[in-house]
């Protein structure tokens, strides 16, 4: 197509100097219109790079759109830097380093335009720019489809992306645009990414779809709003949040996920109010780190297409459920590791394939109000530190209401466990618990079912119409002493005949079988009470270094970790020897940094070399104390060093272990009051030197770099100490020994699976090592209770035996 000629209507303060007038080409036309005139394209192709700098405006003809193409060979095609009107055009750009359509200055208005591309962007804004862009379209598959940058602002309303070789809309460097009824897809990145501070996106009634990427991803500090927004059809996460992001959705939806719908790291806080989450093939919400928050009210997350939790709540992060429901999924709510939480209140739990409320590896849970119904187990607390409180809950419809074990310790207070097939309440291996105020009615199994005589505590509760009876209390064998076994005060039940153990009394049964961790029911019951306990329980005696070491040396793998701490714990004893010998002994730091991937035993480690060092007389108690960034860190000036005060004096006498150290040092900390925490430790450290031994942990490379700016604290560390990921022999034996522990065994062919499992498995940031052998056992153990479930009278191989096709399907 030819080029043609542009007309140009010149238009003055007065109706007398009004003209008109055509030019050849239209940098002529630009350069001699002025303010307010008005330049009419004639159709054609114009291979110029254009420039506008006043308030004119600039158009094709009417009734043809899509006539007048802007072509250039190479360049920008369009700069805008005036408040300038600009319409009906068709853009092309050529150069990959450089923008199709670039707005500069002004606010100018953008309105039908086409920008088909192979540029870095389709359209940039930057600077003090602050645009408003009409019923744009952008087709970009080489870069960028829009990007908002330096500063820039301005609305998007009703415009489009078609297609983009990377973000379909990124905004950085404190760019703020709104988009209003916008679509993106087809994007080969993410479809809406804001990072940096003083980044902000805000979105109303926009789609997001067909990425490559994650459908939304903020990050570095950035913040967005999300109003009546759509995100689905995401090859990767639908809404990723890390480092400092902070993200509002308000009544969205989030759906047909393949991976995470939502995923938070790094200290992100997500706001989430009436929005849906659906369909998603890994967790619904899943929630890292400490300091990283989920506030959701009056949402929904349901019909999950994957194997895993719909919420994830792990390594200190926090997740607060006001008037939620979650519902049709796997598992629904898992909180895990020491410092994590979930506040639930006023939220129903349904349709559970597995656990509805799991809480492990010293992480807290707090229901409130809550509804769970038709699980296979309402709610299971795991393990030593991991508690909460359940406060007038219903539990109805489950296989086993609630489960307490290995020294979990929650608090159950006015719930009531209707119709469970099996126990309503069920505690064993050393689990704990206080129980007041409960109810159980209409259970298949016991109302509470009470074994290996763990301590758990039973007030003022009332079981009805529990078809073994209402109470059972199974005890620990021949060698318990005295103190074992429930405590029961002025509880009921209509069981016939039932004599109720008096107030601060123990009740300790036997039960004429075995009981494994799931529970299975113990057959005739005898009942023999032992008087009130009035002793306190005896310490437990210290063990000796030799004994401790042993253990050490039977955990899995650690091979080049053992030899570290029996070397150091060599220099430490015969320098103690050589001292009571007269001699001088070498000075030994006892300060360690332990690096390596999560799960790979360093909070293990670190126990028994505080017990060891206790055996020796270098420590006075040997206990450990675990603390992260969020424990030593205040919000304000001067409360981080009486955090970090309070954590050093309860870690006197033993070992201040504090994980991901490096958190303490990030790389961008001109405002962060972790140096503040640093320096405190390191005078600490100093003035009590023989008090407390300090263990800082994390990521390799993240802890080299922590101790290379922070000279004070490595000087202070006598040596590093690496943990190298588990391989698939050591994972699997790791699994060997749950089964052992928890009375399974693994069928022929099982190893091989497991074996062929942790080789397969992906190794990215959600691999635990230890932690996924645990949870791979744990989801054969439950795959396992759902098939023999089916068999009317199981022998001991179908109750005891784990075949491989038990194992989870690879995530």
């Amino acid at each position: 197509m030819a080029q043609g000629t542009v007309q140009v209507t010149h238009t003055g303060t007065s109706r007398w100097r009004r003209r008109t007038g055509e030019y050849a080409s239209l940098a002529a036309a630009l350069e001699a219109a002025a303010e307010g005139d008005v330049l009419t394209v004639a159709p054609g192709t114009y291979r110029e790079n254009l420039v506008v700098q006043r308030s004119v405006t600039l158009r094709g003809p009417e009734g043809s759109p899509g006539s007048v193409r802007i072509a250039p060979l190479d360049g920008v095609p369009l700069t805008v830097r005036a408040s300038a009107i600009v319409q009906d055009l068709h853009v092309e750009g050529q150069d990959s380093a450089a923008p199709a359509l670039l707005v500069e200055d002004g606010a100018p208005e953008l309105t039908d335009l086409r920008i088909v591309t192979r540029s870095a962007s389709g359209i940039e804004v930057r600077g003090g720019a602050r645009p408003t862009v009409r019923r744009c379209t952008v087709d970009n598959p080489a870069g960028i489809g829009i990007a908002v940058l330096d500063g820039g602002g301005g609305v998007f309303e009703e415009c489009e992306v078609v297609s983009a070789g990377q973000a379909g809309v990124a905004v950085r460097a404190g760019g703020h645009p709104r988009l209003e009824r916008c679509r993106v897809h087809h994007a080969s990145g993410v479809g809406l990414s804001a990072t940096g501070e003083n980044s902000s996106l805000e979105a109303v009634g926009c789609e997001v779809y067909e990425t490559r990427g994650s459908g939304v991803q903020i990050t570095a500090r950035a913040t967005a709003h999300l109003t009546d927004c759509d995100v689905h059809r995401t090859a990767a996460d639908g809404v990723t949040l890390d480092t400092d992001a902070v993200l509002t959705l308000a009544d969205c939806r989030i759906h047909d996920i393949p991976e995470n719908a939502v995923d938070l790291r790094s200290r992100s806080v997500l706001t989430l109010t009436r929005t849906t989450v659906r369909q998603f093939g890994r967790n619904g919400l899943s929630v890292w780190d400490p300091g990283t928050r989920v506030d959701a009210n009056q949402c929904e997350i349901f019909d999950s297409t994957g194997d895993y939790p719909a919420v994830w709540v792990s390594d200190g992060a926090t997740v607060v459920l006001d008037s939620c429901r979650v519902h049709d999924v796997p598992d629904a709510l898992f909180v895990l590791d020491r410092g994590s939480r979930a506040d639930v209140v006023d939220s129903d739990i349904s349709q559970v394939r597995n656990t509805a409320v799991s809480v492990s590896d010293g992480a807290t849970a707090q229901l409130d109000d809550c509804r769970i119904r038709d699980a296979a187990t309402g709610a299971w607390f795991r393990d030593h530190g991991s508690g909460g409180t359940l406060n007038n809950c219903t539990v109805d419809a489950t296989q086993t209401g609630v489960i307490v074990t290995k020294g979990a310790d929650p608090t159950i207070e006015r719930c009531t466990v209707d119709s469970p097939a099996e126990a309503g309440f069920y505690v064993s291996a050393g689990g704990r618990g206080t129980f007041q105020g409960c109810r159980v009615t209409g259970s298949g199994g016991y109302g509470f079912h009470v074994i290996d005589g763990c301590r758990t505590t039973l007030k003022k509760c009332r079981t009805e119409r529990c078809a073994r009876g209402g109470y059972e209390f199974a005890d620990a064998g021949p060698d318990a002493g005295p103190g074992t076994g429930p405590v029961v005060e002025d509880c009921t039940s209509d069981e016939s005949g039932l004599k109720q153990p008096t107030a601060h009394e123990t009740a300790v049964e036997t039960a004429s079988q075995a009981t494994s961790v799931l529970g299975a029911i113990p057959g005739q019951r005898t009942t023999e009470q032992t008087p009130p306990v009035t002793a306190p329980e005896p310490d437990k005696e210290s063990r000796t270094s030799k004994a401790v070491l042993g253990e050490l040396d039977g955990l899995v793998g650690l091979d080049s970790v053992k030899r570290e701490v029996r070397s150091l714990i060599d220099m430490i004893e015969v320098g103690r020897r050589r001292q009571q010998a007269g001699l001088k002994a070498a000075s030994v730091k006892r300060h360690l940094v332990f690096t390596g991937s999560p799960g790979t035993g360093k909070t293990t480690v670190a126990r028994l070399y505080g017990e060891i060092l206790a055996s020796l007389g270098v420590l006075e108690k040997g206990h450990l104390v675990e603390v992260s960034r969020v424990d030593l860190v205040g919000e304000h000036i001067g409360s981080t060093a009486i955090r970090t005060q309070e954590a050093f004096d309860k870690a006197r006498g033993g070992v201040l272990f504090i994980d991901e150290a490096y958190a303490l040092s990030p790389e961008d900390s001109g405002r962060d009051f972790g140096k503040e925490a640093i320096d405190t430790l390191v005078k600490l450290m100093e003035d009590h030197r023989d008090a407390v031994v300090v263990i800082v942990a994390g990521y390799t490379a993240e802890m080299e770099r922590f101790l290379s700016v922070n000279p004070g604290v490595a000087s202070r560390f006598s040596r590093t100490i690496t943990f190298s990921d588990y391989n698939a022999e050591e994972l699997l034996r790791i699994v060997e020994q749950q089964a052992e522990e928890h009375e399974y065994r693994l069928a022929e062919g099982a190893s091989e699976g497991l074996t062929k499992y942790f080789t397969a498995i992906p190794k990215g940031a959600a691999f635990g090592n230890g932690r996924t052998a645990r949870q791979t056992f744990e989801a054969m153990v439950e795959r396992h209770a759902s098939r023999v479930a089916q068999v009317e009278e199981p022998s001991t191989d179908d109750l005891t035996l784990l075949y491989a096709e038990d194992l989870p399907e690879l995530p």
